[in-house]
């Protein structure tokens, strides 16, 4: 039997989630969190279960855990003809011509962030570059001023922080909701000029988008770009840090990436796998349903694990270990809803950003690599996560051999 002591919301589990995984999904699977009514499933097999049965398992818990500080209804809530034609839309926003534009985008604003630490030989790969960095290439492909990075990324740590907090004080809340709505207001504006004069630009694309044959609603405009902004910029930093945290841990593997490039989509998607930046995914189970012979009631949350279904032995061999050969992930899928891993979720509404996601890691790892040659941590550096639903480096703090010409050309 499992420790009844053991809690997922245990500063023991936030320090290091993952030598406690094993022990959940041998020995409580289905485990209820009392101090927050839910149930935390930890199996692959569950965990993919509850994410495609979207009639069993809904995305009801959202109304309460995000709607309030997204100004209305994110793809996620939406099923239907609604939902294909709104995911449409957005997809459309991030493929194609579209996908090609933004890469130059992620390149340009890359060479700019990463450029006045080159010659210094050391960055913070997280704090100094990857926030940064996300948020401006975002602003960028909504066609928002990036000079506001700074404002914007505040109001989004507001949103996000009511999003992913398990437990809220009244205080956090408000300030949650008071940072939505200034970033609603900031967008307002935006919104109205984009519909008067649109451009190439994502909000002008949801703008002139129709739904029914009738055009979006400011409300509805507002929402997906709350939506894409959270997307988009929550787990890009994060990823970016893992990678390169695993790569410097495994000097052979980093090795081999820098010699052959084409390795670099594996090492990618072997970091959402072994450390997936969306640890929790929220759903409301409509029925009763059983799960490894424990009953979860109908009206229950339960929290899907996926840090704990990507290292499943019944479904990776040597789940514990960070391998970009592995031969159970299969690399070309693991960008599509055809994933192994569950980094990306599921079924219906698996992450509409995906390719974008790949296109960017890709694009800026492919840059930083080169310029970064002797990568190691800074001398006293010490690693540390945070985050129970989204979780990646407090900081990663880097030395490299300094650049001290030929930056520009990167731009």
């Amino acid at each position: 039997m499992a420790d009844p002591r053991f809690s997922i919301l245990s500063e023991d589990f936030a320090a290091d989630p993952y030598p406690h995984l094993a022990g959940l999904r041998e020995q409580s699977p289905v485990h209820y969190e009392p101090a927050v009514d839910s149930y935390f499933l930890s199996r692959h097999q569950d965990v993919k279960r509850v994410l495609t049965d979207h009639e069993a398992f809904t995305t009801e818990t959202l109304q309460v855990r995000a709607e309030p500080v997204m100004r209305g209804p994110v793809l996620a809530q939406m099923t239907g003809a609604e939902h294909t034609a709104k995911r449409k839309i957005v997809v459309r926003g991030f493929t194609g011509e579209a996908l090609r534009d933004q890469v130059r985008a992620v390149e340009a604003n890359a060479a700019e962030v990463v450029a006045p630490y080159l010659p210094r030989g050391r960055i913070d790969l997280v704090n100094d570059f990857g926030k940064p960095f996300a948020v401006r290439v975002t602003l960028d492909v909504l066609g928002l001023d990036k000079e506001d990075w700074r404002q914007v990324m505040a109001w989004l740590g507001g949103v996000g922080e009511f999003i992913t907090s398990i437990v809220l004080t009244p205080e956090r809340r408000r300030h949650c909701l008071d940072c939505a709505e200034r970033l609603e207001g900031y967008l307002a504006p935006v919104i109205a000029r984009r519909r008067r004069h649109p451009g190439d630009d994502l909000i002008s694309t949801l703008c002139a988008a129709e739904f029914d044959g009738i055009a979006m609603s400011d409300r509805d405009v507002t929402a997906l770009v709350f939506n894409v902004l959270v997307a988009a910029i929550e787990p890009a930093d994060k990823t970016l840090g893992l990678l390169f945290k695993h790569l410097i841990d495994h000097p052979g593997q980093l090795a081999q990436v820098r010699q052959d490039p084409a390795l670099l989509s594996a090492a990618i998607a072997e970091t959402l796998r072994y450390t997936p930046p969306v640890q929790l995914i929220p759903r409301q189970a409509e029925k009763e349903t059983e799960f490894a012979g424990t009953v979860v009631p109908a009206g229950a949350t339960v929290f899907c694990m996926i840090g704990a279904a990507n290292r499943d032995p019944d479904v990776f061999s040597a789940p514990d270990t960070f391998d970009i050969h592995r031969p159970d992930l299969g690399t070309a899928r693991s960008f599509a809803a055809a994933a192994q891993h569950l980094a990306f979720g599921a079924g219906l509404h698996s992450c509409v950003g995906a390719a974008f996601a790949r296109a960017e890691i890709e694009t800026v790892a492919a840059l930083l690599l080169p310029l970064l040659e002797q990568v190691r941590y800074s001398p006293g550096f010490v690693y540390r996560e945070t985050g129970l639903y989204t979780r990646g480096p407090a900081s990663l703090s880097l030395d490299f051999t300094p650049v001290h010409e030929g930056v520009a050309g990167h731009g």
